[in-house]
């Protein structure tokens, strides 16, 4: 996972509303699908080029068109031609660094998601920026990638279960938000088995992998942050948006999402906390195990200090030294100095030094 902001100096210098594609290039091809439906019928159809999706444009139904790929950038100048997009949204649609966002363009509403894929043997966290544009009957989403992200959405309307082919576009980008907010809960599962298992490993015994796996899981937690936070705001704004491409009943769903927005920010606060917790644990487990190396060698160079000092007056080479003489005066002089460490040692156990 990288926490880069993606290039943009290709676009220096050039007029608002130029179409180059900012970000990684994720699929081979541009893929577009068209499912169109009402509460009577479901068509579901690839298509080729952009405009086999003109005679869906002025149908009753609802009309949804998914396109997968965003680098060529001519297709989407077609689909923005086809459906009426503002320039600047074909280029907010192309610049993948985009924070979660939603405007208002009266004929149309935008509106950008960031979504996370856990890939790698490591379960490392992909992020992907999903656009929606919703107007009168129709929703187009935008994809970098090939997923399943949508796929209950479309297995719904196929089956006609539920609201979605009983009602509007409106209702349909609910379900398609909904699905991108709750695909968040998925990941922070994840995450939240990740510190669970650092937390374990800094318990039994911190060492500098653990010390790099938390400050991984920081960064993780730090840039789902940065895209969860605005993506309050965006859903608030769907929720209390005064358009009429909005009806009333669906807006209370959207502040169901609202709601769930809330429970991921909590969430992710709360793994926040953790890991700095962890982290202060960490440094202060490191800083009580050097203390105890240290106070055990304290007590090593305390224990000799008086042996050493014996030793010292002894290996002194004065002639007339009394003790040099006498016959046990070796066994005499070591005698004391295992005395002197033991009661030293005692000493020391009875304070609870050791």
């Amino acid at each position: 996972m990288s926490m880069k902001s993606k290039p943009r100096s290709r676009k220096a210098g050039l007029p608002p509303g130029t179409l180059i594609h900012i970000g990684d290039k994720l699929t081979e091809a541009t893929r577009m699908t068209v499912l169109d439906y009402d509460e009577a019928q479901v068509q579901e159809k690839e298509i080729k080029t952009v405009d086999e999706c003109r005679p869906f444009k002025d149908r009753p139904t609802v009309t949804w068109v998914q396109m997968v790929g965003l680098q060529d950038t001519n297709i989407l100048e077609e689909l923005g031609t086809v459906f009426g997009l503002h320039p600047l949204t074909l280029e907010d649609i192309l610049n993948t660094d985009q924070r979660p966002k939603m405007e208002d363009f009266g004929e149309y509403i935008y509106v950008v998601l960031k979504t996370f894929y856990s890939a790698g043997d490591q379960r490392d966290i992909v992020p992907e920026q999903i656009s929606i544009v919703l107007g009168a009957g129709f929703v187009i989403s935008f994809q970098e990638r090939e997923s399943d992200l949508f796929k209950s959405v479309i297995e719904r309307v196929l089956a006609g279960k539920g609201r979605l082919r009983k009602s509007g576009a409106d209702y349909l980008t609910y379900s398609l938000v909904d699905t991108i907010v709750d695909h968040y809960f998925g990941i922070l599962e994840t995450l939240g088995e990740k510190i669970e298992v650092t937390e374990e490993a800094l318990i039994k015994d911190p060492s500098t992998a653990t010390l790099q796996a938390i400050q991984h899981l920081k960064r993780k937690m730090l840039f789902l942050r940065k895209s969860v936070w605005p993506l309050r705001e965006t859903i608030n704004s769907l929720g209390r948006a005064e358009s009429s491409l909005i009806h009333e009943s669906s807006g209370i769903y959207f502040k169901d999402i609202y709601d769930h927005t809330i429970q991921v920010i909590d969430t992710i606060e709360t793994f926040r906390d953790m890991l700095s917790g962890m982290l202060d644990i960490y440094l202060s487990s490191i800083s009580n195990r050097m203390n105890e190396i240290m106070k055990m060698l304290t007590i090593i160079a305390t224990i000799f200090m008086p042996l050493t000092f014996l030793a010292g007056v002894y290996g002194m080479n004065f002639k007339y030294m009394p003790e040099l003489e006498w016959h046990w005066g070796y066994f005499m002089v070591l005698a004391i100095m295992i005395t002197i460490a033991v009661l030293m040692l005692f000493y020391f156990r009875k304070r609870k030094w050791l």
